[in-house]
């Protein structure tokens, strides 16, 4: 059987792919801020020099893992609201996708970490918070496209309900990993569930209700 030969980008790519998957899984297990730079280059079977032909920084790690996160949850959205079907199809698919969202054990751990490291250090809070507003942005985005393809008004302004349809999937993600027992899957579903369906789609809300927050 022929092997083809890598070369040497190939190599590369295949180096760095490594590096990103074992951080994502030793950032889970450990936590960010305890973790080195030589822990990761060993669980991913290379060494501290291989680490930094790929990355300056154990931060530009963190951030090229979550950026991957966004760029396919983004690319996932879009594909939602540019699907053909019914408005009823869109809602079902968005609320799937919501709960899978929130049930990515590992991303969602990286996620918590990159929140904590932000409370703590101002400099890396500046660069995550450019990088949280993009996806506050992103999300609100989704939702007034939606909102248009469904020729209806969403009951609060599309910045509002990203900023709590997110803050609820960290929230409940928070909730999941400190107490699997109490925070149970039916318990989360039933949550997403029902702020999807009367916050974002407006269903059983009370005519004439002000939703009004002076935006």
């Amino acid at each position: 059987m022929d092997t083809k030969r890598l070369t040497r980008a190939q190599r590369r790519d295949a180096t760095r792919e490594r590096l990103l998957d074992a951080a994502r899984t030793i950032f889970a297990e450990q936590g960010y801020a305890v973790v080195s730079v030589e822990a990761i280059a060993t669980a991913a079977g290379h060494t501290r020099g291989a680490f930094y032909s790929n990355f300056r920084s154990k931060t530009d790690l963190l951030f090229e893992l979550m950026r991957r996160d966004h760029d396919a949850a983004a690319a996932e959205l879009r594909r939602i609201v540019d699907a053909d079907g019914t408005c009823e199809d869109a809602e079902r698919a968005l609320l799937d996708y919501w709960r899978r969202h929130a049930g990515q054990h590992a991303s969602r751990l990286m996620w918590m970490e990159a929140q904590l490291q932000a409370a703590r250090d101002p400099r890396f809070r500046a660069r995550f918070g450019v990088f949280l507003r993009e996806r506050q942005e992103q999300a609100a985005a989704c939702l007034s496209a939606f909102a248009a393809r469904a020729g209806t008004s969403l009951s609060l302004p599309a910045e509002v309900l990203a900023f709590g349809l997110t803050a609820l999937c960290d929230g409940v993600q928070s909730c999941r990993a400190a107490d699997p027992r109490g925070a149970t899957d039916t318990l989360a579903d039933a949550v997403l569930a029902g702020f999807l369906t009367r916050a974002v789609f407006d269903h059983g809300s009370k005519p004439g209700q002000d939703f009004s927050v002076g935006l």
